[in-house]
Formats: structure tokens, sequence, C-alpha cells
């Protein structure tokens, strides 16, 4: 062979030649697979595994879910026997959505999601002048414009009891404020662990073991059954409301831990050179560390947010009907008893989708925030 590589060859790094992967479309498509999947005699073996296995568990799935599935109707009347009743979700849609709150002010609720959507959508986009700004009214003026408009009771709007809130809307509500109150408190309690002041350092670390040590079940029942209790008579706070401070103060214990792991890894050189200069401990804090430390963490911050997004439908326990909690109501009308399979599946794919679409963003922010980005 003379010096010349052949066309459909390119240089292997060390040494011999290997096929080029800019052939074809289909070309391309092979070698990926070449690389990926059976490089080696193992990878192979597994690859093939796995396509036997889906090839018995799919075929059924899509008969089941596709193929024999009824979409139409508005009664169980519609729904095949060999297929799943579609049917059953598209009527119980407006529950598993809304929960029990009102149709007639359901627009108050779309309304509210608009509004969280607008103020967000600043906040996440690259490149946008005083980001800064949209954050601090994202976790101040929208929670206040929402809460306005799903309680009603002013501006001449229909007062709704919490009672009646639920379906997606509740896990939405509950994740957001959730995570806008405890990763604030979170980077508090971290800082506040890595004190030199002996009473600053004792107090944080006995409120994060505290309620790190504590199941959340327990938490959710103690603000559901204990709290109300220990209130003088003729006191009450909202179940939603004592749910919600509850979720903060758990959840903000594991977010403390998550932000000292990134205050860990912030060399110390950095706190010297910033002192040197002569800034203030706030200073650094604020503008050298915290901004290190956090970049550093942010998969565990999303993964401790998709997992609280799920953990929201442990409120069923305490009365409030999330998604899950809607399903189960619709699943005891004795119209549509049996359908289970279909009201599960379907909170499986929500969850799933929601859950995806956080971790497809909080890859994406990894990315923009890479050293050199």
């Amino acid at each position: 062979m003379s010096g010349r590589a052949l066309p459909w060859l390119r240089p292997a790094g060390t040494g011999g030649f290997v096929p080029r992967s800019t052939g074809g479309p289909l070309w391309r498509a092979f070698d990926w697979l070449r690389r990926n999947l059976f490089d080696t005699r193992m990878n192979a073996l597994l690859t093939l595994l796995v396509l036997a296995f889906l090839a018995l568990i799919v075929p059924p799935l899509v008969r089941w879910g596709l193929v024999h599935a009824s979409f139409g109707g508005v009664t169980r009347a519609a729904c095949g026997p060999d297929g799943a009743c579609w049917t059953f979700i598209r009527v119980h849609l407006p529950l598993f959505f809304f929960g029990r709150y009102p149709a007639a002010e359901r627009w108050r609720v779309i309304a509210a999601l608009l509004l969280l959507a607008g103020f967000a959508v600043p906040v996440l986009r690259e490149h946008v002048r005083r980001r800064w700004l949209w954050v601090l009214l994202l976790f101040t003026l929208m929670p206040l414009l929402a809460g306005i408009l799903l309680a009603g009771g002013v501006f001449g709007l229909t007062p709704v009891d919490t009672n009646q809130w639920g379906g997606l809307t509740l896990d939405v509500l509950i994740s957001f404020v959730t995570v806008a109150g405890s990763l604030p408190l979170g980077v508090l309690l971290a800082l506040g662990r890595r004190s030199r002041l002996p009473v600053v350092r004792v107090l944080s670390i006995g409120f994060i073991e505290l309620w790190r040590g504590v199941p959340l079940l327990t938490v959710l029942f103690m603000s559901a059954v204990m709290v109300p209790l220990f209130l003088p008579e003729g006191m009450s706070i909202d179940r939603l409301v004592r749910a919600l401070v509850a979720l903060i103060l758990f959840n903000a214990a594991y977010m403390a831990e998550v932000v000292r792991g990134g205050l860990q890894g912030v060399p110390e050189g950095q706190d010297e050179a910033a002192h040197s200069l002569g800034l203030r401990w706030w200073q650094v804090q604020v503008f050298v560390v915290l901004p290190q430390a956090l970049r550093i963490v942010v998969p565990a911050i999303v993964n401790t947010v998709v997992d609280l997004f799920k953990d929201t439908t442990l409120v069923t326990i305490i009365g409030l009907s999330d998604l899950l909690g809607a399903v189960t109501q619709a699943l005891k009308d004795p119209a549509w008893l049996g359908f289970a399979t279909e009201g599960y599946v379907f909170s499986a794919i929500v969850f799933f989708v929601c859950c995806f679409a956080m971790s497809a963003y909080g890859r994406s922010f990894e990315r923009r925030l890479a050293p050199g980005q």
C-alpha cells in the first residue's frame, strides 16, 4: 500500500487505518452502532440481550396502548376489552390538571401558570439584561400575584379554598414554593455550618441533622396533625401552608449539604485573594465563593429538585389531592372502576416528561456554566 490512504479510511491514532464515518447517512449510522453498541464482545452481547428484551415487551405494549386502545366516547361503554381505555383519561383530564377547582374559575389557574412561565423565561434564557431583577421578581412578585389569582377574595375574585386546589397544578405550586424557599435557606445553613462562630455553627448543624434524620412522611404528618395542637385557641393555619413550611424546612437541610459540598470544592486561595483585595466577608461569599460553589453543585441541585417534584405526591396522605390523588379519586368513581392501569400509566408518563425536562435543562445549564464558557 502506498503512502496515500484509501478514500474510505482515516488514520487511526495508534497506527493502521479505520473506516471513515463521513460516507453518508447510512454509513454514519452503521459506524455509530459499531463504535457504541458493538465495539466489544461484551457490549455486543448486552446489546443483543436488550434488543431481545425489547422485542419481547414492546409489541404487546403497542397492541395494548395503541392498536386496540379506545380513545373516543364519554362512557366506559366505548372501551374495548383488549386494549387500554384512554377515554378514562380524556374524560378526567380537568380533574387531573385542576383538581376540584371550580370549572368557572379555572382560567385563574391557567393565568397563574402563564404568569409563572412569563417570569421564568427571562431567568432561564441566555443573554438577558438585568437577569437579577427577573430572578427577584420571580421569587417575590410572581408568588404574590399567583396567590391572589388562585385564592381570590380580593379584586372581585371569588374565594377558592385550598382544599379545592389539586391535580398537576398543585404539584407545580408545591415544587416551586419549596425550591424558592429551601434553596436560599439551604445556602444560609451551609454558610452557618462553616461559620467560625460556635453558636451559629452548632445551631446550623443541629437544624440540618434534625431534619435530615426524620422521614418526610413523618414531617408531613406532624404538620397536619401535631402543629394545630400547639396553636393558640381560635388560631388556625391552612393545611397547605403548613405542608409548604414543612417541605421548605425539610428540603433546606438537604440543600444545605449540597451547597456545603460545593463550598468545599472552592480552593481556599480564592478566599485569601478576595480578602487581600479588601473585600468584606459577605462580599467574598456573594461575589467570589458562592458563584463557584453553586456552579459545582448544579447537577446535585437539579437532582434534589427532581426528587422533590416526585415527593409532592406524598401530600395525598394529609388530604391534599395532587395528580396522583386526583387519579385515585377518579378510580373510586363507580362508573369508571377497573381502570387503575391507565390512570397510573398516565401519571407515570406525566411525571417522567416533567422530570426529564428539568434534567435536560439542568444539563444544558451545566454546560453553559462549565469552565471556559
